[in-house]
């Protein structure tokens, strides 16, 4: 893994009046922040994302400072007393005094930079039980002692200039490559049981076995159960690939387009939501309305698991989706894989995105081995959905779709 490794450095939750993240008023001198030593919570140094969990802190020291420096009082507080239901707890109060702690919040983590100064993540999301903190300092701020704050404005200003993102719910995401999707993909033969295989692999990754990652902050595992009916596109040259049609929950489809010539890690990718129509007008509305040339496939019905691994390095999340493709008209023909593919970075640094396919492939490695030592793949692919169905209709060709 890149990036300097943990340390027995300082660090920090840092907390004040939420006033100072979203300037609905201006900074007092005399208004009071907490600093609240903690052990280190990043999984690796420097980190883009960082986790803290209340209750695993345990004692904590408190100190409590006016801006202006005047120290205030301090305490030791256990973690999982600082915010119970999201509110400063008795001890908090006591500390600052009841009429500042009902605004008071996590403002950001500070990490303590092995050679001088703090790394600080902003915090994205607050709640009883933990919260999520970005970087939002390129290099370290504010050489000195912690509490001289020689780090509070660099960070506060970092703050103001991505407030947009950070002060707006999972506005924080950006995304690389838009519109291309880049995927790896595992054949797992003999086919597993998708749901135990998933709960396992979710277990390596809240176990740490993928060095660096740790599954997706409050957003780690999802059930999708959906029919698709897929048709060949094979003209014109430009769009050949495939168009599949998914039902949604409420009412109309969803059209999937991809388009390739042959299986690939990159594939041109778009969907389009809302679509008022029928099966029996799916193959009519594709040459018609779009003048596409196709060949209906066997629809199928796929089971998926989704993964979500978030590397706390990058900030780059991505899908590890176990799935069961089984045709409806014969449900005995099933193609069983596993998806590796990038879905988006949670993240307002700039980063190279060819960091993106490194780290895929850093993951990929990982994941060959993991199927391999579960004896269901040695090595990935990227046999696609249209190719399986080409193949069913190669072997039987009675499941053609006329």
């Amino acid at each position: 893994m890149n990036g300097e490794q943990p340390s027995d450095s300082g660090a920090w939750v840092v907390l004040g009046g939420v006033h100072l993240l979203n300037r609905t008023a201006p900074q007092r001198p005399d208004e009071p922040i907490v600093l609240v030593r903690v052990p280190q919570q990043e999984v690796c140094r420097p980190a883009t994302t960082v986790i803290v969990r209340w209750d695993a802190l345990g004692p904590c020291l408190a100190a409590a400072l006016h801006l202006g420096g005047t120290r205030i009082g301090a305490g030791s507080i256990d973690g999982g007393d600082l915010f119970p239901d999201a509110i400063a707890g008795p001890a908090l109060r006591a500390l600052v005094g009841t009429e500042t702690a009902p605004g008071l919040v996590p403002l950001c983590y500070l990490a303590e930079h092995p050679g001088g100064g703090y790394h600080a993540y902003a915090q994205v999301r607050f709640h009883p039980e933990d919260a999520c903190f970005v970087r939002t300092t390129p290099e370290p701020v504010g050489h000195g002692p912690v509490e001289d704050l020689r780090w509070f404005e660099p960070v506060l200003t970092a703050h103001a200039e991505s407030s947009t993102a950070l002060n707006n719910h999972l506005r924080h995401f950006r995304k690389h490559f838009s519109g291309t999707e880049l995927e790896f993909k595992y054949n797992l033969d003999p086919a597993p049981d998708i749901w135990a295989a998933s709960m396992d692999l979710l277990k390596a990754l809240r176990d740490g076995k993928l060095e660096g990652c740790r599954p997706e902050y409050r957003d780690e595992f999802q059930i999708h159960h959906t029919e698709n009916h897929l048709f060949d596109v094979t003209g014109p040259e430009p769009e050949i690939g495939y168009a599949s049609f998914i039902p949604t929950v409420t009412a109309g489809h969803v059209l999937k387009r991809k388009w390739f010539t042959e299986d690939a890690f990159a594939r041109r990718e778009r969907l389009t939501p809302g679509l008022d129509i029928t099966p029996d007008r799916f193959g009519t509305y594709l040459t018609e309305d779009l003048g596409l040339q196709v060949r209906a496939m066997p629809p199928f019905q796929r089971v998926r698991y989704d993964i979500q691994c978030e590397s706390m390095s990058t900030g780059h999340v991505y899908g590890i989706f176990l799935d069961r493709c089984a045709l409806l008209t014969a449900p005995d023909v099933v193609l069983s894989q596993c998806e590796l593919e990038y879905l988006r970075s949670r993240s307002i640094l700039d980063h190279d995105p060819d960091e993106v396919l490194i780290e895929m492939k850093r993951i990929d490695s990982w994941l060959c081995e993991y199927f391999a030592d579960c004896g269901w793949a040695t090595g990935h692919t990227f046999y696609s959905k249209r190719s399986f169905l080409r193949d069913a209709i190669t072997f039987r060709p009675d499941l053609a779709t006329q």
